[in-house]
């Protein structure tokens, strides 16, 4: 009947009725169950699990002599707030907390490099940083002040040529803050806060008007422009001072530390770094949401070849394609996306390869072991949608892992869980991958090893994650 219906009122009506059935749209939450036999993998490959029990894992990493380091972000969206942690695995199969830290998370990634840790803190709550790290945990500050109190952190870190690049998420979904940076939680603590380009921009003066959710009064109305605080009306011709550190960005700074120098611009989330074997750079970048005051729709998430000084076109492109006057962009029944730049720096490249749309791609890594296969293709953990905040679905998105092959842009599951359609465990009812967030092959081993960030629901309020839910699953191929 819903699909006569659909066909009846057409496809925008159909989009208006049909309701989201997001990987995180659960009832009643499940305990936590592991079996490793729940996931599919290619023919001979088998999964195992290593460790559980852990709180919001976002990375790992191994040492010269092998040895396995995790953090626990310590932050959450849903306003969740706890104490960042850096782990050891021990040989007893328990893990050593190496270091702590405060109410700044989410710590993002964790990498090895001749002697030292190296860590990214996401800086939710006073900006993001990035530490150097002893193997017995003395922790060495490095950079500060980063500007990721908004939507987008800090975020994944690689190290070449006696540089740490990082990437830096943007502030907004899509330009401009809106009533959805207030469900964020940060809107209320960072009334001034906005998206930072890197260089000087002009600007068409695109305006949205919203409620004004910073006063008490219902009938109150704000006007609000792209790269500007909540309630600032911009006008055609404005230039936008560019500035570093900025948001939606790739940086770089001397592996001793020091000031942030601009790599690569027009971001929205480049929230994966992974170093090829030919030393090339490659970025997971997350895509769009139909929400805030610039919804966006069906913009599948982007792997991108790092090209120095070029601007990607965040935030009137989306994987080389303009948004604006496009039906395919519009969400149903809404407005045509308008341009908030009226003049762009260059040509805005295409993508190496795309993911799903919600898909939530983010922590990557090259395989480089002819013992494990696939030498030259990027893994990437794919974390999952979070409908319906971020738009509807109306089938799970994500929740895997994939490889992508950078020479043709062909991507591939590598290992989803079991089962009549692609969802969570806890969705599923079995003892698989939940929510994938990075992926670590084993320098010397042939082994993948997967951080599954654990159950994360989503409801009308927004995210509720499950904490002491987390997962490392490690892969081998058969010999």
């Amino acid at each position: 009947m819903l699909i006569l219906l659909c066909i009846l009122v057409s496809h925008t009506g159909c989009y208006r009725m049909k309701k989201s059935k997001g990987g995180g749209q659960i009832g009643k939450i499940p305990p936590r169950v592991i079996n490793a036999q729940d996931i599919a993998l290619p023919p001979g490959y088998t999964a195992e699990y290593v460790a559980s029990g852990l709180t919001f894992p976002s990375s790992m990493t191994f040492d010269d002599q092998g040895r396995m380091y995790v953090i626990e972000a310590g932050y959450s969206y849903g306003e969740v707030w706890l104490e960042p942690k850096l782990l050891r695995l021990e040989n007893d199969g328990k893990f050593t907390t190496l270091a702590t830290g405060g109410k700044n998370g989410p710590w993002t990634s964790l990498i090895f490099h001749e002697g030292y840790l190296y860590l990214s803190d996401g800086g939710a709550a006073e900006g993001g940083k990035i530490f150097r790290v002893t193997t017995d945990g003395e922790m060495k500050e490095l950079v500060s002040g980063l500007p990721s109190i908004g939507d987008h952190h800090t975020d994944h870190l690689v190290i070449k040529d006696n540089y740490i690049y990082f990437g830096q998420g943007t502030a907004t979904n899509s330009g401009v803050v809106g009533e959805d940076n207030m469900q964020f939680g940060w809107l209320r603590r960072q009334p001034e806060f906005h998206d930072i380009p890197c260089k000087d921009i002009t600007l068409t003066g695109q305006n949205y008007v919203t409620d004004n959710i910073l006063t008490e009064d219902p009938d109150d109305k704000a006007t609000t422009g792209a790269f500007v605080p909540f309630g600032t009306s911009t006008t055609n011709g404005q230039v936008i001072k560019g500035r570093v550190p900025c948001t939606g960005s790739i940086m770089r700074i001397p592996l001793e530390g020091g000031q942030p120098e601009m790599v690569a611009w027009g971001l929205r989330n480049p929230y994966g770094l992974a170093l090829a074997p030919n030393g090339d750079i490659y970025i997971s970048e997350n895509s769009y949401d139909d929400r805030g005051s610039r919804p966006i729709w069906g913009t599948g998430d982007v792997l991108w070849k790092l090209e120095p000084g070029l601007w990607y076109g965040y935030p009137d492109f989306s994987a080389g394609v303009e948004l604006a006057g496009k039906k395919g962009f519009a969400v149903p029944g809404k407005d045509l996306v308008k341009p908030v730049m009226k003049d762009y720096p260059n040509k805005a490249p295409r993508p190496v390869a795309m993911f799903g749309v919600h898909s939530s791609t983010n922590g990557m890594d090259f395989s480089t072991n002819p013992a494990f296969g696939h030498t030259g293709e990027v893994f990437a953990a794919e974390f999952g949608d979070m409908a319906p905040g971020v738009g509807k679905v109306w089938a799970p998105v994500g929740f895997k892992v994939v490889r992508a092959n950078v020479q043709t842009g062909v991507v591939e599951d590598f290992a989803v869980n079991k089962g009549k359609k692609n969802a969570p465990a806890s969705m599923l009812g079995k003892g698989g991958l939940e929510r994938p967030l990075a992926v670590k092959f084993h320098p010397s081993e042939a082994a993948l090893y997967i951080v599954d960030f654990g159950i994360l629901k989503m409801t009308k309020r927004g995210p509720e994650p499950q904490t002491g839910t987390g997962v490392i699953w490690k892969i081998t191929k058969k010999r």
